[in-house]
């Protein structure tokens, strides 16, 4: 997804879509409009301005919350959490792996309606306490709405269907009851299919009956829930394929190398432009040492190439492109999204093995789906 990182809560990341800003256009122009001109009348533009802002900020810090909620409980299950991106129709929380087992799939996946029912059920509270303190009706119909809303989106969050948070509870019950999480996402994804296609229909009855923007807004939704749950179930099915390969399984073996004291000008001349490859393992006799790109080349002034070396110019062997030959490939996956050279080196043994690039998994996966569709 696109958009910018707003900043770091409880060591997360928070990041918003661009898209983000069409729903908080749409929420501000609602309730500054719409909602609370019509249940509270006679004020003010200015208060109902204040009264929008203020109610999309709520809005806003409780869908923070409530993907916040998924990413703690994931965490404390042992799953990477790189962090949260909001966008269009809410949020998502960007974990690295799934849930290891339908109990910790429960709670995670529960946890995002339980935190909107509680800020739900807290705002109207204090929507009610206040409203017996003698607060201004400004102040109680942002803080009754608002709770409202919360208590909605949780409802609507409990549907049984995937991506819904209600579809993962959904897939957790079927995982514990079949052994299978292959066989809890199919069903997960086909309640989400059916959930997202009602809600085109309802949409489509609504705009013939005459409420066309809320008809377009239900079918909007519902075309989105539907390909989501597709996604979800085809995400689910190439990670499983990755599950069970191992880098050794795709590795290019004994790759080209070059020697770390080897000039940037001859490295260019005798390697870059006389073979097809973009990267080169450096290695001194047989010691790996690092990976020298063409990029990395082409970002020293051309001056110096004659003098300047492959190991000054290298990424050095770390763990951002270092893998074990055992390793699966979900884990190679994760360090080629990560490794500025978009390939990593394959090391058993102190030893170098091979080299994967994302073309070679993007080829395995095409191979791998064509075998599952024979």
């Amino acid at each position: 997804m696109s958009g910018f990182r707003l900043g770091r809560i409880f060591g997360f990341e928070i990041q918003l879509d661009y898209s983000w800003f069409v729903i908080l256009f749409l929420v501000l122009w609602s309730f500054t409009e719409g909602v609370f001109p019509a249940q509270v009348p006679g004020l003010t533009r200015s208060v109902y301005l204040g009264m929008g802002a203020s109610g999309a900020l709520l809005f806003f810090v409780s869908l923070l919350a409530h993907e916040l909620s998924h990413s703690v409980v994931a965490r404390r299950k042992g799953i990477p959490v790189e962090g949260i991106t909001l966008f269009l129709f809410g949020g998502v929380a960007r974990t690295r792996a799934e849930a290891a087992s339908p109990g910790d799939e429960f709670w995670i996946a529960i946890v995002g309606p339980l935190m909107s029912f509680a800020i739900g059920f807290g705002l109207g509270a204090l929507g009610i306490l206040g409203n017996a303190a003698g607060w201004h009706p400004a102040i109680v119909v942002v803080l009754q709405y608002i709770a409202l809303l919360n208590i909605v989106l949780a409802i609507f969050n409990l549907l049984p269907g995937f991506p819904l948070d209600g579809g993962r509870v959904l897939r957790s019950a079927v995982w514990k009851f079949t052994g299978s999480l292959r066989r809890a996402t199919q069903v997960a994804s086909i309640g989400g299919q059916g959930i997202g296609f009602l809600l085109i229909v309802l949409g489509v009855w609504s705009a013939v009956r005459g409420n066309v923007i809320g008809g377009l807004w239900l079918g909007f939704i519902g075309w989105f829930l539907r390909n989501a749950a597709v996604t979800g179930l085809r995400q689910h099915m190439l990670h499983e394929a990755l599950e069970d390969a191992t880098a050794r399984q795709i590795l290019t073996p004994v790759p080209e190398t070059v020697p770390p004291d080897i000039t940037l000008e001859d490295l260019t001349d005798r390697h870059f432009m006389r073979r097809r490859f973009a990267a080169f393992p450096v290695v001194d006799g047989e010691s790996p040492l690092g990976l020298i790109t063409l990029h990395q080349v082409k970002e020293v002034p051309r001056t110096e190439w004659p003098i300047r070396t492959a190991r000054e110019a290298m990424t050095p062997l770390g763990e951002s492109i270092v893998v074990r030959p055992d390793d699966p490939l979900t884990a190679v996956l994760e360090k080629i999204r990560s490794s500025p050279a978009r390939r990593v080196l394959v090391i058993g043994g102190g030893r170098l093995e091979g080299i994967i690039t994302a073309t070679d998994i993007a080829s395995w996966i095409g191979k791998a789906h064509t075998l599952r569709e024979s």
